[in-house]
């Protein structure tokens, strides 16, 4: 029997992974089901379960791999020295994704998962985590450039962090919501907030 090599089964993992969120995103996570995953996948019911036992760890390896991804972003950009590029860069970093039909639909499914958060402690963690380590990165960001007298030492690293994370999300929920939104406009305003707050007072 030929031995499974760890290419194929990652290959393997991650057409799982596109195929739940095609369904989740298009369904609904309560409405799709493993079958519906099979499905999509175009792959045997035992294929599905060599990999996960359940939608719920499908949806798990989903937001671990978004996690793992923003953090490498955010780690990278702490390195890069000067804040105001630094912030320009995951700034273009996150907004950009946002037209990526790809990524919309990753997002699409990140809005299903906070309506669930509301109602299953094992979906909460997910979504507290996916605050919690981007909000703490940033906020090291944003206090590494006040030591340097980048940035006010009147603003508060870790509410800034905050804020900034609330109103990403708060833009991927408008642009879900309505195909209308520009893009160009809401960069421009966040440039604005970026310069307000870069100066050495």
């Amino acid at each position: 029997m030929p031995k499974v090599t760890q290419s194929y089964r990652n290959a393997r993992r991650r057409q799982i992974m596109d195929a739940a969120i095609i369904c989740f995103s298009r369904e609904g996570f309560h409405r799709a089901t493993m079958q519906d995953v099979v499905k999509q996948s175009k792959l045997s019911p035992g294929a599905i379960y060599n990999y996960f036992k359940s939608k719920e760890e499908i949806i798990e390896a989903i937001a671990a791999e978004r996690h793992d991804r923003e953090r490498v972003v955010l780690t990278l950009a702490r390195n890069e020295g000067a804040v105001a590029p630094v912030l320009r860069q995951i700034r273009d970093t996150f907004f950009g994704e946002l037209r990526n039909p790809k990524e919309r639909l990753r997002r699409r499914v990140s809005i299903q998962l906070w309506a669930e958060a509301q109602r299953n402690p094992r979906i909460l963690r997910l979504v507290r985590a996916g605050v919690d380590a981007p909000r703490k990165l940033l906020a090291a960001i944003l206090s590494d450039a006040q030591r340097r007298g980048e940035i006010s030492r009147k603003i508060n690293p870790d509410a800034t962090a905050r804020f900034l994370i609330a109103a990403f999300h708060g833009l991927v929920l408008q642009f879900e919501w309505d195909n209308r939104v520009e893009m160009k406009p809401q960069v421009e305003l966040l440039e604005a907030f970026l310069a307000s707050i870069s100066s050495s007072s």
